[in-house]
């Protein structure tokens, strides 16, 4: 039985080459904020904010698609892996925003002052 080993430094160039575009369009998109995007609003967030999530959520798939080896896998394996890290990245935002929310009220609206 002889194992032939084959090499991987094409899948990895892919890897690399895909996730560097997405965090340069997210660099860019953070350096010159787009007034269309970062005025526009979306359920209580602007665009700009929504695109990175979905940009965040796209590159943790991606992580755990490419570095976990998931592509080889059955579907439900793959599908279980993958929603449970979708739902917590999305649980964590929504929490996150909540918090957020909720900080930025109780400085905005009482006598405690902003001091950071």
């Amino acid at each position: 039985m002889s194992h032939e080993h084959v090499s991987n430094i094409g899948r990895i160039w892919k890897v690399f080459g895909i996730l560097s575009v997405v965090t340069i369009i997210e660099v860019v998109l953070g350096i010159y904020k787009p007034d269309a995007l970062h005025h526009g609003h979306f359920l209580g967030l602007s665009l700009l904010n929504w695109i990175f999530y979905a940009l965040t959520i796209f590159k943790a798939y991606y992580i755990v698609w490419a570095f976990m080896h998931l592509e080889g896998e059955t579907a439900s394996l793959r599908w279980s892996i993958v929603s449970t890290v979708i739902f917590l990245v999305v649980y964590l935002l929504f929490i996150l925003l909540t918090e957020g929310h909720y900080i930025y009220g109780v400085f905005k609206d009482s006598t405690i002052k902003w001091n950071f």
